[in-house]
């Protein structure tokens, strides 16, 4: 007589992928050099202390090593100084590829907490990679959520093109079920550079450019068709490029939210994209504009009616365009949310008033939520 087996669960001691020592190293590393803005010397010094504390290398593999390794694998490169002074490091540099990386880590970061979530649905009558589906198939294509991948469609091809004894499944074979294209979203994030991100004993530019690091890597890769543009705020405003995220520093600056406003309606004016958004990520209080004449007008004390009403009326003008604004109050102050609050009234958008953790989540949460829809 046959016993049947007895079915269960076997517990193991749980042991942590193998990493080689340069990928264990390189991990912290882009880590610090995110913390330092781009700083190699100052980054490197971190890595060292570590490394004392806690004993990341070996004599067979020194900081040393690590740092050439770096440099064969394209992750930094020398360049020669002309003698200037002006005391930017050992003439280290980091190369395109590791601005890259520094994203790509920044978004594995951020979506590794992140529930798996639609795509939007604002049609079109175009076909892409949208939600309604035609029922017909096409080739996979670069960009093509995986999702989108008709599994039986695609092992029929493999079969057909290998042969069933010699099975394999390549790249070539997959196919995915057309649908009608998503309309394009146009974006600006504004990001505080005040003073005030770096007061109190607490680092609030690191999260700030991590989540636009991570969210300038997930529209280039997931939806290339989006626009996103970054820009900085503090006295004044100006656009920032992708590459230069990872170097982003706090200045002595009071915070000019009418001039981030102004800059970001200039910049969604250009899209001919119907869906347009600004992001804004602020941790204090507007205060300061600068007048028709070119002075600045500042008070760091309270809420100063006249630099809020000028919020405010850019808040409205924006709402006239059909460009919703989403603030990302990190202060706790219940007078600033009682700003916050008025500000999104105004524009008919939306404000969350949270701290630094959960920032990323919530910000591409609402970046995904937006897709679903018209923003009109």
């Amino acid at each position: 007589m046959e016993t049947s087996r007895r079915k269960g669960f076997i517990f193991t001691k749980y042991e942590a992928p193998h990493q080689s020592p340069f990928d264990k190293l390189f991990e912290i590393f882009t880590e610090l050099i995110t913390h330092t803005s781009g700083d190699f010397d100052e980054a490197i010094d971190w890595l060292r202390q570590l490394d004392k504390e806690y004993e990341l290398t070996t004599p067979q593999y020194t900081i040393d090593d690590f740092i050439e390794d770096l440099k064969k694998k394209g992750y930094i490169r020398e360049e020669i100084r002309n003698g200037d002074g002006d005391g930017e490091g050992n003439g280290i540099r980091l190369s395109s590829k590791m601005e890259q990386n520094i994203r790509q880590q920044a978004l594995k970061q951020i979506f590794s907490n992140l529930k798996k979530s639609g795509s939007g649905n604002h049609s079109t009558k175009h076909s892409g990679a949208g939600e309604e589906h035609t029922g017909e198939f096409r080739e996979f294509r670069f960009g093509d959520a995986l999702e989108k991948i008709s599994l039986t469609e695609s092992l029929k091809n493999a079969q057909v093109n290998h042969g069933v004894n010699a099975f394999n499944l390549t790249e070539d074979d997959l196919v995915v079920e057309d649908s009608h294209f998503k309309a394009q979203m146009s974006t600006v994030l504004m990001i505080d550079i005040s003073h005030s991100m770096i007061l109190y004993g607490e680092d609030r530019i690191t999260p700030a450019k991590k989540v636009a690091m991570a969210l300038a890597e997930l529209i280039t890769t997931r939806y290339p068709k989006d626009t996103l543009d970054i820009l900085v705020f503090g006295n004044d405003a100006w656009p920032i490029a992708i590459k230069d995220l990872p170097y982003l520093q706090v200045g002595p600056y009071h915070t000019n939210t009418v001039a981030g406003l102004q800059l970001a309606m200039d910049l969604l004016r250009r899209k001919r994209n119907t869906n347009k958004q600004i992001f804004m990520i602020t941790d204090g209080k507007p205060s300061c504009i600068r007048e028709s004449d070119g002075s600045y007008y500042m008070n760091s004390y309270g809420l100063d009616d006249y630099i809020t009403e000028k919020c405010y009326n850019m808040a409205a003008q924006a709402r006239k365009l059909h460009i919703p604004i989403t603030t990302f109050m990190i202060a706790q102050d219940s007078y600033l949310q009682r700003f916050v609050r008025e500000f999104t009234q105004a524009n008919q958008g939306k404000a969350f008033y949270t701290g630094l953790k959960g920032l990323g989540e919530m910000i591409f949460e609402d970046y995904e939520a937006n897709r679903k829809k018209r923003v009109k």
